[in-house]
């Protein structure tokens, strides 16, 4: 089973003259990029079904606000050890083959969970999913780092990033039709079938290493520039990443930005819902908002530190932190309004967009070791989702609910000072962040 995960073995560079190579390349990298973006889009779609049945479940006396979110917990605990894991593991792996068996089986336990009642089936199967969506991420970005020239890796990063909203997207309002339609039990299995169709068309189409197909690296075969590598084997550089204090840094900045994202993603559509009277159906059109905005953001992200800032992260990123905090201190503080809702979640959704692939992998896989690229995102990943798995937590504790006149009575107000001041210290650790510019090395020619 191990030796049917691991990466294949290289194989001679096929002959032909360069112009034949290129144009084969560019066949495989929009297979593998297609690949890339369906997939980690649906991932999505099987990690926030719990977020739009959430209302639901708790009124139907299922589970209550700290049973879900001891379930959002044990997914963003197993999630956080899963990222590290197998970020380290995705440096080694057939990525084709490991990116597609994780959907597949998270797409299995949401429709699974579409048929349980139990209380702890619903804690036990969601922490396992956790395990299986930690193989989307890292394993995604290091078939980019693969695949992918350094001329255009950074754009093709930024648009594989942005590919999260279009699952959020999905979520927030197609799986909010279904439940409102067709009752809670559809938001687990809707996505799961749908998940488990993906997983099977990514197991065709991704691909693993050009390497393993006849191909030199990228930039070999583009003759651009190679990235500099000076340490050593995969396992040598994979320990640089880890004694790192940038990365460090970088990781703990992450985490911060993650307690407010999914802070948003999890309970946001409650908070509409409670705090501001939405239907289910009028709270995930708003929501919608923010997965549009994050799509563009994280488009554009690449494209703004490249152009403007010389390719140096820390200012951009700075500035995106800014949208991030505003745009929540205008959705909890802006009074009583669907547009000026829609505007907050707006400028919230391109905020984390951008912070996503700066905080989440660009900024540090810049600068760390290309053959370890898994290791970078799995590290930073776990802090991520340390700070996510907490989030969920503290924040189903400090939501507290009333009862008036038999009518439940939702107060947000210690979780929204919890969810701004993290967004807050997050940006303080970026700042604490020096940019390097990043090195390279002349492709070998014969």
């Amino acid at each position: 089973m191990v030796k049917w995960f691991k990466t294949g073995s290289d194989i001679e560079v096929a002959e032909g003259n360069a112009e034949e190579m290129q144009s084969r390349y560019k066949k495989y990298q929009w297979s593998v990029f297609i690949s890339l973006v369906l997939g980690y889009s649906f991932f999505y779609t099987t990690r926030l079904s719990l977020s739009v049945v959430k209302k639901p479940l708790i009124d139907n006396g299922l589970l209550t606000k700290e049973q879900l979110g001891m379930m959002g917990s044990a997914l963003f605990f197993v999630y956080a050890f899963g990222k590290f894991t197998n970020g380290f593991l995705s440096d080694h792996a057939n990525i084709k083959r490991f990116m597609s068996m994780g959907l597949f089986f998270s797409a299995l336990i949401n429709i699974v969970l579409g048929f349980s009642d139990a209380a702890y089936v619903f804690i036990i199967l969601w922490g396992l999913n956790g395990w299986f969506q930690s193989m989307g991420s890292a394993p995604s970005c290091v078939s980019i780092f693969q695949w992918f020239q350094p001329s255009i890796r950074g754009s093709r990063y930024s648009l594989w990033a942005g590919s999260h909203n279009i699952g959020e997207g999905i979520t927030f309002v197609l799986t909010s039709v279904v439940v409102s339609q067709l009752g809670w039990r559809y938001g687990f299995i809707s996505p799961g079938v749908l998940s488990l169709m993906v997983a099977i068309l990514i197991f065709y189409f991704l691909k693993d290493r050009p390497q393993t197909l006849g191909l030199p690296t990228p930039a070999v075969a583009f003759e651009e520039p190679c990235d500099l590598n000076t340490k050593g084997s995969t396992l040598s550089s994979q320990w640089y990443v880890l004694k790192s204090p940038v990365v460090w840094v970088i990781a703990a900045s992450c985490a911060g930005m993650y307690v407010s994202r999914y802070a948003i993603n999890s309970w946001g559509i409650l908070f509409l819902q409670e705090a501001k009277l939405y239907s289910l159906i009028e709270a995930g059109t708003v929501m919608a908002a923010y997965p549009i905005a994050g799509l563009i953001g994280a488009v554009m992200s690449g494209l703004i530190s490249d152009k403007f800032f010389n390719s140096r992260r820390k200012m951009p990123a700075t500035i995106y932190g800014l949208f991030n905090v505003g745009g929540m201190a205008l959705l909890f503080w802006g009074g009583q309004s669907k547009v000026l809702d829609a505007v907050a979640l707006t400028l919230f959704g391109f905020g984390i967009g951008g912070l996503v692939v700066f905080l989440a992998g660009l900024m540090a896989a810049d600068i760390m070791p290309k053959n370890a690229v898994g290791a970078v995102k799995g590290f930073i990943g776990l802090f991520a989702y340390a700070g996510a798995s907490a989030q969920e937590y503290i924040s189903s504790v400090l939501i507290h609910i009333t009862e008036v006149g038999g009518i439940k009575v939702y107060d947000f107000s210690n979780a929204i000072y919890f969810w701004i001041l993290s967004g807050v210290g997050s940006m303080f650790l970026v700042g604490l962040v020096r940019d390097r510019k990043i090195q390279f090395n002349r492709p070998h020619t014969n």
